[in-house]
């Protein structure tokens, strides 16, 4: 339970010094982007969180079949990198999304 406080605190600590910067930084020039700096924080990072959860899930489902009957290792891998090619162009959306709001701040 402490681990998870202190976890928590320091997400918190993370993601709210950024928006203190910007805070400052809008009050001068009279505009407020602040949300477009999170949007783009928030899409690379649940955009990897997601990618990494399918590669495991995928890496570890794969492995197994392997496991269970080494035969068919040939037609699973084809599944497996194409597989990963899909998961992985999530990840990369998200830093698309993430450049075209960072180029709106």
């Amino acid at each position: 339970m402490r681990k998870f406080r202190s976890a928590i605190l320091w997400t918190a600590l993370f993601v709210i010094t950024p928006l203190a910067a910007m805070a400052q930084e809008g009050a001068a020039s009279g505009g407020s982007s602040w949300g477009y700096a999170l949007g783009a924080g928030l899409a690379v990072g649940l955009a990897g969180l997601g990618c990494g959860i399918g590669q495991g899930l995928t890496a570890g489902n794969t492995t197994a079949g392997i496991a269970r009957n080494p035969g068919a290792a040939g037609a699973m891998f084809v599944n497996f990198i194409l597989g990963m090619v899909l998961i992985e162009s999530i990840a990369i959306y998200g830093l698309v999304i993430a450049f075209m709001l960072q180029g709106k701040i």
